[in-house]
């Protein structure tokens, strides 16, 4: 992560300690494909805006921000996704929840 990136991301992390904003539901308009995955049902990427989104097999989407599009390609490509997620993806890049996991 660069400086700027960093600062962004305390600025928002301070902001939301102080006073709780309510959160507006994150629409997405990504096209996503269902992938062979024991955790990952689908991902969609953006490569205008470097935004992916995986979607988990609980329903739960996440959207991960200045993704390149070699991770994109990489994970595509990944025997397993699940794996490569975990190693390449998770906690590496800034994250939004885009929908809550589904009820059982």
């Amino acid at each position: 992560m660069n400086a700027k990136t960093l600062l962004l991301f305390w600025i928002l992390c301070a902001s939301q300690s102080a006073a709780p904003l309510p959160r507006a539901a994150v629409v997405s308009h990504i096209p996503h494909a269902a992938v062979v995955s024991t955790g990952i049902a689908a991902i969609g990427y953006s490569k205008r805006r470097h935004i992916l989104e995986i979607e988990f097999v609980n329903g739960a989407v996440y959207r991960y921000s200045q993704v390149e599009p070699a991770v994109y390609r990489e994970l595509m490509s990944a025997p397993s996704k699940a794996r490569y997620y975990d190693t390449n993806v998770r906690g590496k890049y800034l994250s939004v929840r885009a929908r809550t996991r589904m009820k059982p």
